[in-house]
């Protein structure tokens, strides 16, 4: 693997010429909302709770997707995936990094290539601020996948120890967590000055709206406490508005492709824009996210392409703008959308689209249809009553120590998708063109379709190895079978993720205490 890595990445120094038409140099911003939901994007959603101008403008001079998919509904595998073009049981980041509960032991392999180490041969500055989520130990850290520099926190913004890491030092902890999205954004824009004569790949993987939330001094509004996710909504909005213009007063918008997308579905507090489901189910709601693509002269205005489409494409059409190779020492799910983006009637260019729920696929979409081999299985929190619901204490949030943002948190009473529909179970079929809320299952109608389909799924299954559980560095006392121990929390401050409060250290496994010195 290691020598043609080496022989691949040779290959992409040398001079190769460029199609009739194409950018010269061509810039990318790939911006990643943390947790951002299908409806909370205007253009997406007509009846969207939140304002988003700029967002809604950007797509208005540009392209959006409305059936662009993400193949897991939850942060790491979904992070793996839109920076190689592979499914994550290829790139093998199947769960997510948890430092806090232990989840330690695992990153995207040194030997993926991700659209940074691609691009850098052919002369790209490359950086990435904000969520990670790929690893957090060195061997895992963004400047092993070719980034030249990074700013931000290496896991969810909930995990403890929430600390800010700038390039592989921790710069900062605890964090303010209201500062976030403008600093990511300052950095940003910071770096588009300095390399403005190069090209450059920007990575900018946002925090927000992930739980905590939390929002700056200009967009906090106390007084309506039961509107933070509409506060951070239009925080997130206006930042990404400030990368526009930055571009344009720089006279770089017709070089540069900037994407909006997401990780996943949105936490509660969010909306599905309609979409069953959310976050961590594989409803709609959880892994079908908006999509929008802007670059003046090339891509055209308005738009609006209903195909299904995938983050495994968003590799193959950076490369094929920049003019660069895709590997072919593996396999690259994706394929170059750039049609789609200029076109409203262009076709998919999958027969099927898969998602992905643990190590196990899970649903297979193809043109309608989407078939659940697996069941979705029941809304999040089914089991507890309303006011359960209601008085729900998060392990992760807010402590006002070292967990800093707003007390005023989502709580699980504020579903953000459709609850309702058939009882979830394997095999349902829905048409999504004429059912996108997944309300009948309508596999006794087409058994000749579910019959397709699990085919093809079989065929992809066959191709999905097993992931073990790696090896856990949870430090105290292991729970019972089926349970779920306490969180550590973590003391920040360097990277490493031993170092055990004094409160704690009654919950370790043997009786020598852990480094607690901040």
């Amino acid at each position: 693997m290691k020598a043609s890595r080496s022989l691949f990445l040779l290959l992409l120094v040398m001079v190769i010429a460029r199609p009739a038409g194409a950018v010269e140099c061509p810039n990318v911003v790939l911006i990643f909302a943390d947790d951002l939901g299908y409806g909370d994007v205007g253009c997406f959603n007509p009846d969207c709770p939140f304002e988003t101008p700029r967002l809604d403008r950007m797509a208005a001079e540009g392209a959006m997707l409305t059936s662009f998919y993400v193949p897991t509904p939850y942060c790491a595998p979904s992070r793996g995936t839109i920076l190689t073009g592979r499914y994550p049981f290829r790139h093998s980041v199947v769960r997510n990094p948890a430092p806090d509960a232990g989840a330690s032991n695992f990153g995207l392999p040194r030997s993926e290539l991700t659209i940074a180490e691609l691009l850098k041969p052919a002369g790209y500055a490359n950086a990435a601020y904000g969520k990670w989520h790929l690893g957090h130990k060195p061997q895992w850290l963004p400047r092993t996948q070719g980034f030249d520099e990074y700013f931000g926190i290496l896991y969810s913004n909930d995990m403890f120890p929430v600390q800010l890491v700038e390039n592989e030092t921790v710069v900062e902890y605890p964090v303010v967590q209201a500062s976030l999205t403008r600093r990511y954004t300052d950095r940003t824009l910071k770096f588009i000055e300095q390399h403005a004569e190069q090209p450059f790949f920007i990575y900018l993987p946002h925090a927000m709206p992930h739980k905590p939330l939390a929002v700056s001094d200009n967009f906090y509004t106390p007084q309506t406490p039961d509107d933070l996710y509409a506060d951070v909504i239009a925080e997130l909005d206006a930042e990404i508005g400030r990368v526009l213009d930055k571009l344009k007063e720089l006279h770089l918008q017709e070089r540069t492709l900037v994407i909006f997308t997401s990780d996943n579905g949105p936490w509660y507090g969010g909306s599905t824009g309609g979409l069953r489901g959310m976050k961590g189910k594989t409803w709609e709601g959880g892994f079908r996210v908006p999509f929008i693509a802007r670059m003046p002269g090339t891509v055209p205005a308005g738009v609006a392409n209903h195909s299904p489409a995938a983050s495994i494409d968003v590799l193959p059409t950076i490369c094929r703008l920049a003019d660069v190779p895709v590997p072919d020492d593996r396999t690259i799910d994706g394929r170059d959308i750039m049609p789609l983006l200029k076109n409203a009637a262009a076709p998919s260019p999958h027969d099927a689209v898969f998602s992905m729920q643990g190590g196990r696929l899970a649903t297979i979409r193809s043109g309608p249809w989407k078939l659940h081999v697996r069941s979705p299985g029941p809304a999040r929190f089914h089991h507890l009553s309303p006011e359960e619901r209601a008085n729900w204490v998060d392990p992760r949030g807010p402590d006002g120590v070292t967990l800093l943002a707003p007390f005023e948190q989502a709580k699980p009473t504020q579903y953000p998708g459709v609850t309702g529909g058939d009882a979830p179970r394997p095999m349902m079929l829905f048409n999504l063109d004429t059912d996108p809320g997944e309300q009948h299952n309508v596999a006794a109608n087409h058994p000749h379709i579910v019959t397709r389909l699990k085919a093809v799924f079989d065929q992809m299954a066959t191709e999905v190895p097993d992931y073990p559980q790696p090896p856990s560095d949870y430090l105290f006392e292991s729970p019972a079978a089926g349970g779920r121990g306490p969180l550590m929390r973590l003391i920040g401050g360097e990277l490493r993720y031993d170092r055990i409060p004094q409160s704690q250290q009654h919950l370790l496994r043997n009786a020598s205490p852990i480094d607690a010195t901040p």
